[in-house]
C-alpha cells in the first residue's frame, strides 16, 4: 500500500514538474530590486516630460522603460521580453508609433498601455514595476 502511494506521488510530481517546463511562457523575469526616482522636469529626462514621452534607463532585469501616460500617471516596465527573457538581445525598444514596443529578437509586440502582448510568440505581458509621481518627482519601484 505504501509503494502505491509513493508512485502515485512520484507521477504526479513528474507531471507537473513536465507540465511546467515545457513552456518558456510559464517561466517569468526574474525579480530584481528596483527603487529610483527620476525627476521628468530635469534636461536628463526631458523627453520623459511631454505626455506620451518616455525614456529608456537603467535598472531592472534588461532596463526599465518609463512612459508617460497622463497629467500624474507613469507606467514602468521592464525591458526584458517574456518570451525568451534570458537572451540578452530579447529587449523591448520603442516602435515610431509611441503605443507600442517591440522585441526584433523574437518579434513580439507590445501595447504600451498596459504591456499586453498584440503580436509575435509572445503571451504574457511586460514585467511592470509600481510608479508614484508625487511633488515633480516620479518614483520607481517594486
Amino acid at each position: 500500500m505504501l509503494k502505491l502511494h509513493l508512485f502515485r506521488f512520484l507521477m504526479l510530481s513528474a507531471c507537473l514538474i513536465f507540465t511546467n517546463s515545457c513552456s518558456k511562457e510559464q517561466q517569468s523575469i526574474p525579480d530584481v530590486y528596483v527603487n529610483f526616482m527620476v525627476n521628468p522636469s530635469s534636461a536628463q529626462y526631458s523627453s520623459l516630460n511631454p505626455i506620451g514621452g518616455w525614456v529608456y534607463v537603467t535598472g531592472g532585469y534588461r532596463g526599465i522603460l518609463l512612459y508617460h501616460l497622463s497629467l500624474d500617471e507613469f507606467l514602468a516596465y521592464d525591458r526584458a521580453c517574456p518570451y525568451d527573457y534570458q537572451k540578452a538581445t530579447a529587449q523591448v525598444h520603442m516602435e515610431s508609433s509611441g503605443i507600442t514596443v517591440m522585441d526584433s529578437t523574437c518579434g513580439s509586440k507590445f501595447i504600451i498601455l498596459d504591456g499586453s502582448p498584440f503580436a509575435g510568440p509572445a503571451k504574457n505581458s511586460l514585467k511592470q514595476y509600481r510608479t508614484n509621481y508625487e511633488g515633480g518627482q516620479l518614483y520607481v519601484f517594486n
